[in-house]
């Protein structure tokens, strides 16, 4: 398999040129980062509650521990993730506000598969 070419730009940042966009406008960066593979997996995991690596790992379907690891320092470094004393991992105020304004998206993605009549 090849490496995680997501991890090759950094993390995005509001302000800076993101994929999507040269100007960096903050829904771009966002949309870059929640873009990332396992990412919307691994702050899912962690809305249910705080997690070490190990276990995190088993949580994402035994994810591959370098992925895991460069999207836990991505959220780290995004402030949407934190590591507490113990090392287990958890979401910050900001990652819980993110988790928040995702309930439309989950709505909607039940609509839909009803609507496809794959509920």
């Amino acid at each position: 398999m090849g490496g995680d070419t997501d991890d090759e730009q950094g993390v995005p940042r509001p302000g800076a040129p993101v994929r999507g966009s040269t100007t960096g406008r903050a829904s771009m960066a966002a949309l870059d980062l929640l873009g990332r593979r396992w990412i919307l997996r691994v702050i899912w995991e962690l809305s249910r509650e705080p997690a070490g690596f190990r276990a995190l790992q088993r949580r994402c379907d035994d994810m591959s521990s370098s992925v895991l690891d460069n999207r836990l320092r991505d959220l780290v470094d995004a402030r949407i993730a934190t590591r507490d004393e113990a090392g287990r991992y958890e979401l910050t105020p900001l990652g819980t506000d993110l988790v928040e304004a995702l309930d439309p998206l989950l709505a909607w993605s039940n609509t839909w598969a009803r609507e496809l009549g794959n509920d």
